[in-house]
C-alpha cells in the first residue's frame, strides 16, 4: 500500500467515524484517528494500519467515561 493510499483510508476512516458518532465532536474523532495512527508510525507491515486505527478509536469512543462527556445530562423525573 502506498502511502497516498493509506493516507485516503485514514480519511475515509475519519469520516466514517464521525458518521457512527454524531455526539462526539469531529474534532475529538480526527484527534482521537491521529493519536492512534501515529501509534503505528513505525510499523513496518502497513496493510493493516486503516484497519486497526479504526478499530482503537470505535473502542475509544464505546468507553462509557467517553461517553458521558459528551451525552447531555439526564433529565431527573419528578413526580414519579
Amino acid at each position: 500500500m502506498s502511502g497516498d493510499d493509506e493516507f485516503r483510508q485514514i480519511q475515509q476512516v475519519t469520516e466514517r467515524l464521525i458518521v457512527r458518532y454524531p455526539l462526539v465532536p469531529p474534532e475529538d474523532i480526527t484527534r482521537a484517528v491521529h493519536g492512534v495512527y501515529s501509534r503505528f508510525a513505525t510499523s513496518r507491515i502497513r496493510d493493516f494500519v486503516p484497519l486497526l486505527v479504526e478499530k482503537a478509536v470505535k473502542r475509544e469512543l464505546s468507553e462509557p467515561t467517553i461517553l458521558d462527556s459528551v451525552l447531555p445530562p439526564a433529565i431527573p423525573e419528578v413526580g414519579r
